[in-house]
């Protein structure tokens, strides 16, 4: 197999700043905000979180392509991102499950990547200034021509990208987490007959659907925009928020079915974007954190004990916005933004991180039993 020849490459922030490199994937322009991903495995699943959808993604481990990638570790049908950027990439891997090289897999989908980028300089820069817009490109090299498309490009404040990458049609899903790969050996299922969760998609990862059916839930798949009353016909036992890309503040219609689906008080379950969707249905509010937490161990937690956690997001709830009846379960332990909420007397509760992991830790896998048992004490 031989090694293609790089095609130099250049990447312009929002403020100017300038970083040289080569160009591998597709060859197209990359467009979107640029953020860091601190984890050292899970670039697949990474590529493919819906979360991630407008986003160019810089990678911090230095070697990325190096397991190559494989249609089981897909969090979704296709790549969600926008670009890649990272210092070194593989263009032969080596792993036995691998079927496709990275380079390969992202000319197929049409996503471009840059590397022999220092990316330790660039996460400082984003660390330091904030998460900005950005592009990269091989066929556009004169530093103001990008930066003039940058500067036409929308911030993502206010931006509602549900609408991009939820489901346009309502679905069952069965598959659960595969037999090779459960980490949780003495799951306790759903006794008798099966608990019926609608799982609203804002942009839901595959896992969060395996570890829902590994639990014994009979999962209904619904777009965003589907009507409280529509999904309310399904007779659910729960109510399921998942994660997804954007701004939270702008998803209005997905806050609003939930404001109304909360009147139903059936049990509720919020995961990231659902956290946050979640928050602001309690009347909170939401801002954007100044570069987001992305990565795999991320501690979360409020007394005695920590959870490390995988997380993948760039807003948070506003504490100081929770209502009396909310209560505050977890906290982000590097920067004590809002991690974890729930009433106090009705069965809503959500986590900001992911306790699928895919890629990370398994600690707070106890949370999708935490909702299987809630369910089953709402419907005695």
């Amino acid at each position: 197999m031989s090694i293609p020849q790089g095609r130099n490459a250049l990447l312009v922030l929002a403020d100017g700043t300038v970083f040289r490199g080569w160009s591998f994937g597709a060859k197209v322009t990359a467009l979107g905000e640029v953020v860091f991903n601190t984890g050292m495995t899970g670039y697949q699943e990474v590529l493919t979180d819906p979360s991630y959808c407008g986003q160019i993604v810089t990678f911090t481990y230095p070697e990325l392509g190096n397991t190559g990638v494989n249609r089981e570790d897909e969090e979704s049908e296709r790549p969600q991102i926008k670009g890649v950027i990272c210092r070194n990439i593989t263009y032969r891997p080596s792993n036995w499950r691998s079927t496709q090289s990275l380079p390969d897999y992202l000319i197929e989908h049409n996503i471009p990547g840059i590397y022999g980028i220092d990316t330790r300089a660039l996460t400082r820069k984003l660390r330091s200034v904030g998460s900005m817009n950005g592009a990269f490109s091989s066929d556009i090299l004169d530093p103001q021509d990008l930066l003039r498309l940058i500067q036409s490009a929308p911030s993502m404040a206010g931006l509602n990208l549900v609408k991009d990458v939820t489901t346009r049609e309502v679905y069952e899903w069965s598959d659960t987490t595969d037999p090779h790969w459960e980490f949780n050996p003495t799951i306790e299922k759903t006794n008798g007959q099966a608990l019926t969760v609608v799982a609203i998609d804002f942009g839901i990862k595959r896992n969060i659907l395996r570890r829902l059916a590994s639990y014994g839930c009979r999962v209904i798949v619904v777009p965003a925009n589907t009507p409280p009353e529509e999904i309310l016909k399904h007779n659910p036992d729960g109510i399921f928020l998942s994660n997804g890309p954007g701004d939270p503040s702008a998803v209005k219609e997905g806050i609003a079915t939930t404001k109304a689906l909360l009147e139903a008080k059936k049990p509720t379950f919020g995961i990231c974007m659902g956290h946050q969707i979640l928050g602001l249905s309690l009347g909170a509010e939401t801002f954007k954190l100044k570069f987001g937490h992305r990565g795999l161990n991320q501690p979360a937690g409020l007394t005695q004990q920590v959870e490390i956690t995988s997380q993948n997001h760039g807003f948070a709830v506003t504490e100081e916005s929770l209502n009396p009846e909310v209560e505050i379960t977890h906290l982000n332990l590097n920067d004590r933004t809002v991690a974890g909420l729930k009433h106090k007397t009705l069965p809503f509760f959500s986590v900001q991180y992911h306790p699928e992991a895919s890629p990370g830790p398994h600690d707070a896998d106890y949370l999708f039993e935490r909702f299987v048992k809630l369910m089953q004490e709402h419907k005695k």
